[in-house]
């Protein structure tokens, strides 16, 4: 196919990709926003990333990278929001972005969007602009209910990622257990749906002197496991606490928890609790959130990074591990099977004991970190990048595997 250069917008409605992560609504999704953007910049086309204000400091338009720029829009009030209370105000979302599109003289050869309220957005626009559309999800409601064996994720939201998943023109899912579940939950066509992993960036994420960084952060003399992500039920993190009390032979293990904000104040009191009900209380450490140019001192210092999730739809927190050196410990979700090759960690189930007898044989298995790293430069987000730009001028070129008009 011919090298050409492309007029992208993205669409990130509820969450801005600029975020602090760690936040209630800010993750693996916001580092995936920014760093494509960036990578597709670099590669030589235009990004515009539309999202809502979330500040009333925030400047219309900030800058990511060459050729890619964020767009702040006003759609309700201006301030943190849920997100559910983002889909009454995605009326006025799209009618700011074409707005703007309009007033700068803009135009676009396809949209892509992230999570189902930006799907929804740009299904909104795109009978206006007629061009394809593609979507990822990043979670879907309907497994997260299910795994969860609960109803916390809306028909709301459960319905409107059915229908998107049956119309827009393309859908990237990060692993082929999402391609999947797409599939057995939304009866997706195979056709419509493209597996790209996500990646990581590999001038960040790199080895470190993990005796200096324990010096740095004071825990000379301690073996340390790391958990880093969002602090919420979902994340298995009851599990780790479960499994850390139960590791006799290694008292003098702490555990750092990297994630949460104030709206995390409930649950993270609650694991408070729990630790000293387990007996760790004091081998506990509840990091606060932790800047993304920060978190690889945190790697760094640890002899094992946990991810006991009970869902993720990619596993970018394992990626950011084993780019530093650390060897990983996870339960099989996401894309762990990719992730985690043999020699850099272990896939384990979610029962306590596994997750503690995966730590356990880290720390009994000394030699870990000199080739880890290499199992994942195909991770890459240049790489990343490519996979997905080879996408879009398919679509572009041979036409949406839907057969929907454009």
């Amino acid at each position: 196919m011919p090298d050409m250069q492309l007029r992208i917008a993205m669409i990130s409605a509820h969450s801005c990709p600029m975020g602090d992560l760690g936040s209630r609504d800010t993750g693996g999704m916001n580092v995936y926003i920014r760093e494509l953007a960036a990578q597709l910049g670099r590669l030589g086309h235009t990004i515009d990333v539309y999202t809502r204000a979330h500040d009333a400091r925030d400047p219309e338009v900030v800058h990511i990278g060459e050729g890619a720029r964020l767009i702040h829009l006003r759609a309700g009030e201006v301030g943190a929001i849920h997100k559910l209370v983002v889909y009454s105000y995605l009326a006025d979302f799209t009618c700011a972005l074409e707005s703007f599109r309009k007033a700068n003289d803009l135009e676009y050869d396809l949209v892509h969007s992230h999570y189902w309220l930006s799907g929804w957005a740009a299904h909104l626009i795109r009978p206006w602009w007629r061009v394809p559309h593609v979507t990822m999800f990043h979670t879907l409601g309907a497994v997260k209910n299910a795994v969860a064996a609960c109803d916390d994720e809306p028909e709301l939201r459960t319905e409107t990622e059915r229908g998107l998943a049956k119309e827009c023109n393309r859908i990237i899912a990060a692993t082929a257990r999402e391609k999947q579940q797409l599939e057995d939950y939304y009866e997706a066509s195979p056709g419509r749906i493209s597996v790209i992993p996500c990646g990581v960036n590999l001038d960040l994420f790199m080895p470190a002197n993990k005796q200096a960084a324990k010096t740095q952060l004071e825990l000379n003399g301690r073996r340390v496991a790391l958990y880093v992500g969002r602090i919420e039920r979902l994340k298995g993190i009851d599990h780790l606490f479960q499994a850390i009390a139960q590791l006799r032979g290694n008292r003098d293990i702490c555990l750092l928890v990297v994630g949460g904000d104030d709206q995390s104040q409930p649950e993270m009191q609650r694991l408070g609790k729990l630790s000293e009900q387990l007996g760790i209380g004091d081998r506990v450490h509840f990091c606060g959130r932790v800047k993304q140019e920060d978190l690889p001192q945190y790697y760094a210092v640890a002899d094992v990074c946990v991810v006991p999730s009970l869902y993720e739809s990619f596993g970018l927190v394992a990626l950011e591990s084993l780019a530093c050196g650390t060897p990983v410990v996870a339960t099989r979700v996401g894309g762990m099977e990719d992730i985690i090759a043999p020699g850099t960690g272990y896939i384990v189930g979610h029962d306590p004991a596994e997750i503690a007898d995966g730590i356990d044989r880290i720390l009994s298995s000394p030699g870990f970190e000199p080739s880890i790293r290499d199992s994942v430069t195909r991770f890459g987000w240049p790489n990343v990048a490519r996979s997905v730009e080879q996408l879009y001028t398919q679509m572009l070129f041979i036409g949406p595997a839907s057969g929907l008009p454009v």
